[in-house]
This record gives C-alpha cells, sequence and structure tokens, in this order.
C-alpha cells in the first residue's frame, strides 16, 4: 500500500515509536521557528540545559507580536532574542521584517522539510510542502537541543479538490467552507492533505491560507503537495534550488476523504465568535460596518493585498469605517510600494499599520465599543481585538475591501469593473532585516542581554502522592488560550515574567481566580469539551503552574494544550463518563488518591468529590514517557536528568 505526502514525511523522519496509527512516534525536526511573544521563555530553557549551540538543520528566532514598545520592556525582549540568536546559532528576523509564518515561507521553507514552531499557525509551512506543526515552547527548546518532538501518528483526512475558484471567491472561503462541516474540533489528532485536479489551480500563497487556518480545525497540521505552483513560488524567491516534488502515491489510503469542488465555493464568513460559526457572505449583505483590518500570517501576501488595494483603487473607503493594513513582511511591504499597491491603500484612506501581527493579537488597532470589525484574520475570539464588546468577522480580502466602500457587509460577487491584477512576479527580494547566525567560535564569546523584566523559567514540582486541592474555576466549552492567558498590548510585555503575567491567569473569565489560587495555595481546573484550544501559548500552562495548579479535568483537550499541561507537570485528567462534569462545582474540594502509583501502573483513577460524596471516575491518555515527565516535575526537568542517557 502507499503512503500519503503527510505519511512519507513522517516515516523519513521517526526516531522513536513504531509507525502505527494511533501510536506515540517521535520525529526529528529540521527547522524551528518562534515569535517574541514566546520566545524569550524559550531561549531561557535552551539556556538552561547547558547546551552550547542549537542542533537543528535551520532555526529563526522572529519578532513579530509584541512590536509596540511603550516602555522598556518588549524592547528588552528584542535585545535579549538577537543576542540569543547570535550566542545560539539562530538566524535572528529584525523587528520590521515581517510575520514569522509568512517570512519563513518566503525565505526558508523546504518541501519535505519539518518545521515545529512555537506558534500555533506554524502549519502555514504545509502550503510549501513542509511537514509544519505548531507546540509548545519547551518542546522547541528540547528540538533545538536535537531532541526528538512527539505526538500521537494522526489520522490522515485527504481533502479531495475538483475545480477552480470563480472570480471573487478566495482560498480564505475554502477553509471557512471546511471549518463549517469539520468545526473547531474536528480536526484533533488529524493532518488534513489536500489532493485531487484541483490543487494545481491554486497557488502557494493561497495554500498558505488553507492550511494557516488549519489550526482553528484543531488539527496537528495540513499538507499540501510540492509541485510545479511551488517550484515557480520558490523560483520567484531564488530558491529553486531546495524544491523537491512530493506528492501521494497513488495507491495512498486516507482514513477518511472529504470533496471539495472549488466551483462552487462561495464568499464565507465565520461571524462572532468562533471561527466555525460560518455563513455565506450574502445572509450578512448590508450589515453596517465599523472597522476593516486587512493582513495578519493568514491573508496579508502580495497577492492578497494586491486584490484588496484593486477593488480600492480610485475610490474612497466609506465615511463610517476606519480601515487598517499590516502587511506579511517587508517583502510585502517593498513591492507594495514599487506596484503602486501602497500608493491605492493610502489614497483611498487606508492606514497602513506595521508589518507585524498587530491587530491580531489585540497589538493595537483596537475597534471601537460594540463594533462590527471585518477581519482576514484566522481567529475572532471574544475580546481578542481588545475591544470586549466588538463583534469580529472573519472574511477574505476580496469581502474585507468589497465591505470597506460601501460600509456594510458586501458580497464582492456583487462588484463589477474590477481588474484585478497578478504582481507575484514583481516580487523584492532584500534580506537586510536577517542577520545569519555566526561562526561558533565567534558565538562563544557573544554576551546574552537581559533586562529587568527577563525573570528565569520556573520549574515544575513532581507530582505529589494524593492531590487534594479546591476547584478554582469551572469552565465551559471550547475555551481558549486565549481565556486561559490574554493577550494584548497591557499582557504581552509580560511574557518573560512569569510571576507578574500569572497575575492575569483567567482575567477575562474571572477576574479573581489569581487571588483564588494564591489563598488556597493552587488548586484544580475543571474545563468542558476541547479546553485549550486556539493559540500554542505555553505561558497558558506555565502560569497555572506557578500558581499551583495540580491537575486539570475536562471533557476533552486540544492537542498542544494537553501537550503543554504536560510539560509543565500538571496532570490532565478527563471524565471517564462526560455528564459527570455537571456533578463538580467551582468551591468544591476533590481528592485523587495514590496518583504516581495509579499513572505509573495503569490503574483506574477515582476521584472523590469531598463537597458532596460522589465517587467520579477519571480517565487519562499518557504513555510511559509522558508519566515519566509528569512524575519528574516538567519537561525540562526530565531532559536534564535524562539528557546524558
Amino acid at each position: 500500500m502507499g503512503l500519503t505526502a503527510a505519511e512519507k514525511i513522517l516515516k523519513e523522519h521517526i526516531v522513536a515509536g513504531n509507525f502505527n496509527k494511533g501510536e506515540e512516534i517521535g520525529i526529528r525536526i529540521d527547522q524551528t521557528l518562534t515569535q517574541d511573544a514566546t520566545g524569550t521563555m524559550v531561549y531561557l530553557q535552551f539556556e538552561a540545559m547547558n547546551i552550547p549551540r542549537i542542533r537543528t538543520e535551520l532555526s529563526v528566532s522572529y519578532v513579530d507580536h509584541n512590536t509596540l514598545q511603550t516602555d522598556f520592556r518588549n524592547a528588552d525582549d528584542h535585545r535579549f532574542l538577537q543576542s540569543a540568536a547570535k550566542k545560539y546559532g539562530l538566524y535572528f528576523s529584525r523587528p520590521g521584517n515581517g510575520i514569522c509564518h509568512q517570512v519563513h515561507l518566503e525565505r526558508f521553507g523546504i518541501p519535505g522539510k519539518t518545521l515545529l514552531g512555537s506558534d500555533s499557525h506554524t502549519p502555514t509551512g504545509g502550503g510549501l510542502g513542509s511537514l509544519a506543526i505548531g507546540a509548545g515552547g519547551l518542546d522547541i527548546a528540547v528540538a533545538l537541543a536535537g531532541g526528538p518532538f512527539y505526538i500521537t501518528y494522526p489520522r490522515i483526512v485527504g481533502v479531495h479538490l475538483t475545480g477552480e475558484l470563480q472570480d471573487m471567491c478566495s482560498a480564505k472561503d475554502i477553509i471557512l467552507t471546511l471549518l463549517k462541516r469539520e468545526t473547531v474540533k474536528g480536526g484533533v489528532g488529524k493532518i488534513y492533505e489536500y489532493t485531487g485536479p484541483g490543487v494545481k489551480n491554486l497557488s502557494v500563497p493561497q495554500r498558505a491560507t488553507i492550511t494557516n487556518m488549519g489550526a482553528e480545525l484543531g488539527a496537528t497540521t495540513s499538507l499540501f503537495p510540492s509541485d510545479e505552483v511551488t517550484r515557480e513560488f520558490l523560483a520567484l524567491q531564488k530558491r529553486e534550488n531546495v524544491w523537491q516534488p512530493l506528492s501521494a502515491d497513488p495507491d495512498a489510503r486516507y482514513d477518511r476523504v472529504i470533496e471539495i469542488n472549488l466551483d462552487k465555493i462561495v464568499p464565507m464568513a465565520a461571524c462572532p465568535h468562533m471561527p466555525d460559526n460560518v455563513v455565506e457572505v450574502c445572509s450578512l449583505a448590508g450589515k453596517k460596518v465599523d472597522q476593516i483590518a486587512i493582513g495578519s500570517c493568514t491573508n496579508s501576501s502580495i497577492t492578497d493585498l494586491g486584490i484588496a488595494a484593486d477593488i480600492l483603487k480610485d475610490k474612497t473607503v466609506a465615511e463610517n469605517v476606519s480601515v487598517g493594513i499590516s502587511p506579511g513582511t517587508k517583502q510585502v511591504l517593498d513591492t507594495a510600494v514599487v506596484t503602486g499597491i501602497y500608493h491605492n491603500f493610502v489614497s483611498a484612506g487606508a492606514r497602513i499599520l506595521e508589518t507585524a501581527c498587530g491587530p491580531c493579537i489585540g497589538m493595537g488597532f483596537a475597534p471601537n465599543s460594540g463594533a462590527v470589525s471585518l477581519r482576514t484574520f484566522n481567529r475572532n475570539f471574544k475580546g481578542r481585538s481588545g475591544t470586549a464588546d466588538a463583534s469580529v468577522y472573519l472574511v477574505s480580502p476580496e469581502t474585507a475591501a468589497a465591505s470597506a466602500v460601501s460600509g456594510v457587509i458586501t458580497d464582492p460577487r456583487t462588484l463589477s469593473g474590477i481588474e484585478l491584477k497578478d504582481y507575484s512576479e514583481a516580487v523584492v527580494i532584500n534580506d537586510n532585516m536577517i542577520i545569519p547566525p555566526v561562526p561558533e567560535e565567534v558565538a562563544a564569546g557573544v554576551e546574552v542581554l537581559r533586562g529587568p523584566n527577563i525573570k528565569p523559567c520556573p520549574l515544575g514540582k513532581k507530582v505529589g502522592d494524593d492531590i487534594n486541592a479546591k476547584v478554582l474555576i469551572k469552565a465551559e466549552d471550547n475555551i481558549t488560550t486565549d481565556h486561559i492567558m490574554p493577550a494584548g498590548a497591557k499582557i504581552l510585555p509580560l511574557r518573560s515574567n512569569i510571576p507578574e503575567i500569572s497575575k492575569h491567569v483567567f482575567e477575562a473569565v474571572d477576574p479573581h481566580f489569581y487571588d483564588k489560587a494564591v489563598k488556597y495555595n493552587g488548586g484544580i481546573i475543571v474545563g468542558g469539551d476541547n479546553y485549550g484550544q486556539g493559540s500554542s501559548r505555553e505561558h497558558a500552562a506555565l502560569a497555572p503552574m506557578y500558581l499551583g495548579v495540580k491537575a486539570v479535568i475536562t471533557k476533552s483537550f486540544a492537542r498542544i494544550h494537553k501537550a503543554n499541561l504536560i510539560n509543565f507537570g500538571i496532570v490532565p485528567f478527563t471524565f471517564t463518563n462526560p455528564e459527570d462534569y455537571d456533578t463538580v462545582s467551582e468551591g468544591d474540594d476533590l481528592s485523587i488518591p495514590d496518583v504516581p502509583k495509579t499513572l505509573k501502573e495503569g490503574g483506574a483513577v477515582i476521584m472523590e468529590n469531598r463537597s458532596n460524596g460522589k465517587k467520579i471516575p477519571l480517565s487519562y491518555s499518557l504513555d510511559g514517557r509522558q508519566v515519566d515527565i509528569l512524575l519528574g516535575g516538567g519537561l525540562l526537568n526530565y531532559t536534564k536528568v535524562n539528557s546524558g542517557k
């Protein structure tokens, strides 16, 4: 039996475990990326391993999140990251060079390679044929040290594409259509691999939009083949030498196949406050809009901006609308200037924002109170924009630009007389904002510079014999890492200071969570389905660990967050019977006996709710390595102990 494209990469990179679906495997990581909101902690963790230089083929440290420098903290982080990159052998993408995923796609991504990134949208690289996976920062630190990355061998879902997109319909509409079908938890434990004759009709930037938002499915990653379209993209980037073909064998078998006819795709929108709350744009037509944001790692290529600029050419944005443009990279911005795209935006009244994540993570350009904001981004979680009561809709660049002119949500297919140009061959390549690694003998003399806000990474504690603790919070279904550990201009500068950022855990859900955690010396978190979806931010596990959270009990977990909990020594349990979720309340006293012995021997767990006398069976899905990590007090402790073995 033949292999899928994903299986070919996995098989070539497997270094631990058996190549069987559902079992844990360890894979060799070729490349890593970090961004500044997660990177500082990654390099502090790598530093703690006492390894002088990275052991990957290529790793890049990007600055694209914390670029709003209202005081010294973000600037100090950037200085730390640049010096750490020089010390340990990484490329450093300077502030202003652009968003990590798009820069990596343009300048570093290689078909057939594995890429691990401390950002949940790392699967963007799948648009180029890389097996690109988002993970917690500590997993990146281990990969930098040459350690394997462990995942459960995923199921492979084939997405068979036929046909061709119609005018004013886009790749964003494809992935929103898939999200409507599959939901935000439908992809957990799966890789989505795109196949079929329709693939050749999608450019690499279009493919990258789709793989980027595969993260919203909860998928391990998403992957397109590497074909002539891929080769042409790399040739335009003057990197054709790294191209190699990659596709599924003709007799490859998928666990499931989804059929999508691109001829039938129509403009779609994800309504507040979840990426799978998807409807056709035409059903929203006429709804008044206050703000429009075009960009983010999902839709800020020169192709995306070119479409929006062509729609806005010789027009003026509606008087009730504020429009912000976030170019994805300096390459995109340079190209926008020389092609006239920049002029079209400015002339129409749009504001050109920094080449950074910006509004996508609540770092500036927040909507007005009660606003309707259309964004070409990947997430519309409540409050993520920086405005708690804003209603954020996720749309394509076509829909966003059409609505900017009319002032109301507009189906772009209703436009006429629009000439869309192809700007892809006009790219301006200039890598002067990327600092390459220095020789090891030079790096040895480099001092890693750190400011007063940069604190050491706290270490986890070994799991005690019994867990006896209060329920600090009972959360609902689909709690995101934004709920657990918010982003935004207020909190992101604290990413390097765990004692301070811990004061904001669950702040938007329960402003008293921190006080309760301190009062009771930690406790237990109870959650619903798909707990911890969204961003890969390990701070959503690291900060609760610092506050003494000993276990999280849910109906189900999102993949990355569960891994992060294990990495920091927090035991992830699930309710054996989901209805038992209703028998636990905030403030209840819970007792889980003999935890280390039970996990080690694989025995049954019966939790007692001492507040109502109920006995509740719990389940856990942990292999031997994960049990050892938990009992050792987290992955950093485990790695330090086992690094010489």
